[in-house]
């Protein structure tokens, strides 16, 4: 029942994420050239984190992302029956969000902005599926790094450990929304991309396979660091 719970909270927590998310992506547009917008949205993205940290952090610990959720069970937090449920939830959850979407701007005009439901793209970058994958694993890196620092039990960070990383989340998506929409998040980029797809928009599907390997390889690649730097928790509190 315990994990059904946390299931549950992930499933609701991505789904809030890509509506408040992507859905204010679509309502403001994200152009470089337009900085509003574009603050708008990297703060929409960072503070629905707060929100949920706060919210069903105490329930699942409000991973909604794939990739945090690889990073945990790097570092032994996360059991590989939890991580597989996790992942199938918060794409679950990152759908509904979408469909959800779909039904609320579908009586306004529609756009190129709103079609594609804030999914991610390589326009930015020139489509260079390297330049996406790089971006997106630098992006991931810092993102995580900075979940597992702030979480530690060594950081005795306590309640502005949800602060510090959805402020984190809005850094990286100040330097990534201009280059691949900022994803940094395999669930994020998921949902949105497949249900454009069933509306006719197929770009963001064709791709999206790049928002698994950037951010995936990114949170990998954090939590190695991480465990070789910090060492594990236990282990350390054992010492002092």
């Amino acid at each position: 029942m315990g994990s059904s719970k946390k299931y549950v909270a992930e499933l609701i927590g991505t789904m809030v994420l890509v509506i408040v998310g992507c859905g204010t992506a679509m309502l403001v547009g994200c152009d470089a050239k337009f900085g509003s917008g574009y603050i708008l949205t990297a703060f929409a993205f960072g503070l629905a984190i707060v929100a949920l940290a706060y919210s069903i952090g105490n329930v699942s610990g409000c991973h909604v992302n794939p990739a945090v959720s690889v990073a945990f069970w790097v570092k032994g937090d996360l059991s590989t029956s939890d991580l597989c449920g996790y992942i199938v939830s918060q794409c679950f959850g990152a759908f509904a969000g979408a469909g959800i979407l779909k039904g609320m701007f579908s009586l306004g005009e529609v756009t190129d902005q709103t079609k594609s439901l804030g999914s991610n793209g390589l326009g930015n970058v020139g489509g260079s599926v390297g330049a996406g994958i790089l971006v997106e694993c630098v992006l991931t890196f810092i993102f995580i790094y900075a979940i597992l620092g702030v979480t530690s039990k060594k950081a005795k960070h306590g309640n502005i450990a949800g602060l510090v990383i959805g402020l984190t989340l809005v850094l990286v998506h100040i330097l990534g929304i201009g280059l691949t929409g900022t994803s940094v998040n395999p669930a994020r980029s998921l949902g949105p991309a497949l249900f454009a797809a069933i509306g006719g928009v197929t770009d963001p599907i064709k791709d999206v396979w790049v928002f698994f390997v950037g951010p995936l390889l990114g949170a990998l690649l954090a939590a190695l660091l991480f465990r070789f730097l910090e060492g594990d928790d236990s282990a350390a509190e054992k010492t002092e």
